[in-house]
């Protein structure tokens, strides 16, 4: 996975600084999406690993996607194909997504909750930590019920697990040590 990011990268970094100069970091982010999902379609994955030459592919791509791309966006899947790329393009479009988050200030946050929560409680959890993060807060929650109580907040790296299990866990370090 790390070695698919490091190839990604650069092409989603060339496309977020292209989208933000031009002001249309919304037109790249369906283009991108879009042509993620064509790659990822079994049919077309094959095809990826096939004979195909690199021509071939990008124009097969390219028709494919017809009017769901603009230029740049066809020049990115011709550019794409000819490093022999186009099979990492879900890869870019997930990186993508996630400059465009940080650009917008934002953070993606996953609460796993032993019960689902109330329209109250989510909004006072997303005020607390949009104030502890100093972000927007897209909260994504959903319920474990073998949590038996409390949640597990987690934001990129940080994780706080308020749960019954996690306290007791602590607690049988703290004895242990």
């Amino acid at each position: 996975m790390s070695e698919l990011t490091t190839v990604a990268r650069p092409y989603a970094r060339a496309t977020f600084e292209l989208a933000v100069d031009n002001n249309n970091i919304e037109a790249w982010s369906e283009m991108l999406f879009f042509a993620a999902e064509v790659v990822a379609n079994p049919t077309i994955a094959a095809m990826l690993s096939g004979t195909k030459t690199t021509q071939e592919l990008a124009a097969v791509l390219i028709n494919i996607c017809d009017d769901r791309l603009d230029k740049s966006g066809q020049n990115l899947i011709n550019i794409m194909a000819e490093n022999g790329r186009l099979s990492i393009l879900p890869h870019v479009a997930q990186l993508y997504a996630e400059l465009v988050t940080a650009h917008n200030k934002e953070v993606d946050v996953i609460v796993v909750s032993a019960y689902a929560l109330s329209k109250k409680q989510k909004d006072e959890l997303s005020k607390s930590l949009e104030k502890r993060l100093a972000r927007k807060v897209n909260l994504n929650c959903s319920i474990d019920k073998a949590l038996i109580a409390g949640m597990v907040i987690t934001a990129g790296d940080l994780v706080i697990d308020s749960t019954a299990i996690g306290q007791l866990n602590r607690l049988s370090d703290t004895l242990q040590s």
